[in-house]
């Protein structure tokens, strides 16, 4: 039986504007490899440099083993606003921190965003706000410790950004089945992580990963994974596209505490997303 579901990390909230409430499925749910669902959720909010807000969305994509792809319509949208406002359709096994954020004006008020996923007579709703004690420290270093998050930039000319909400670039063209170079650039502060992760060090390289976000086909990556230098530098990896379509390519920078770590103050790593166009 399908109903409409509210999660948020590992607990329940209740919003008032939306009529139909039920208990979600939790990460406490039985493992499988295969066949279950996947649920957004809200993390929290921070501010930005320009005093607009940006509220940060996750997923936990219950299978040990089975992607899940759900395309940007009726089933995989935000709302109010355009369906699509730069949320995942690939969602990778298990919990996924940070993958995404959504800007909002600094007057956005008691107002709400809302992901919606449907999957397997399953619908989830998660509201994304401003309500104080979902503030978290995204740039500013968690818990006063001093640690931000990496810098990213695509291009010489592009911004550098950091946090989850990160850069976006528009990418060169892309052909099917022929390797696309992909570059970025990023440093750190390359200090320990201090609260967030005792066993972190100081002066550790940033690590970055290449991942899918959007998109119809499959992509491989020649170095799904590379290790630079926190003073800053440059990484390449060749992008390799399975069918036509208009794909985004998530490139994700952790410093010395990583994702596990600092999943719950979100200090410590930044997303950079590129728009790639694949023709045949």
């Amino acid at each position: 039986m399908s109903g409409r579901h509210f999660a948020a990390a590992a607990i329940l909230m209740v919003v008032p504007c939306l009529s139909q409430l039920s208990v979600a499925q939790l990460p406490l749910s039985p493992d499988s490899a295969a066949g279950q669902t996947v649920t957004p959720v809200f993390e929290g909010w921070y501010v930005n440099p320009d005093g607009t807000r940006s509220i940060s969305f996750g997923y936990y994509n219950r299978n040990l083993e089975e992607i899940l792809d759900i395309p940007v319509g009726p089933d995989n949208f935000m709302a109010p606003g355009p369906a699509n406002q730069g949320q995942p359709t690939h969602f990778e096994p298990r919990r996924h921190w940070g993958v995404f954020a959504v800007k909002v004006p600094a007057d956005f008020g008691s107002e709400q965003i809302v992901w919606t996923l449907k999957i397997r007579g399953e619908t989830f709703a998660i509201p994304g706000n401003l309500r104080r004690e979902w503030q978290i420290d995204a740039l500013v270093g968690e818990a006063g410790s001093g640690n931000t998050p990496p810098v990213l930039r695509f291009g010489t000319k592009d911004p550098e950004g950091a946090g989850p909400g990160g850069v976006w670039s528009d990418g060169p063209a892309a052909k099917v089945g022929k390797p696309l170079a992909l570059n970025v650039w990023a440093a750190d502060d390359g200090r320990h992580s201090g609260a967030v992760y005792a066993s972190g060090k100081a002066g550790e390289p940033v690590s970055l990963t290449w991942i899918k976000h959007q998109g119809p086909g499959d992509v491989t990556f020649s170095q799904p994974m590379a290790e630079i230098s926190y003073t800053g530098g440059e990484a390449t990896t060749m992008a390799t596209f399975s069918e036509a379509g208009s794909y985004v390519i998530r490139v994700r920078a952790n410093d010395a505490s990583g994702v596990t770590g600092a999943g719950h103050a979100q200090c410590c790593w930044t997303n950079g997303f590129v728009n790639i166009n694949v023709s045949e």
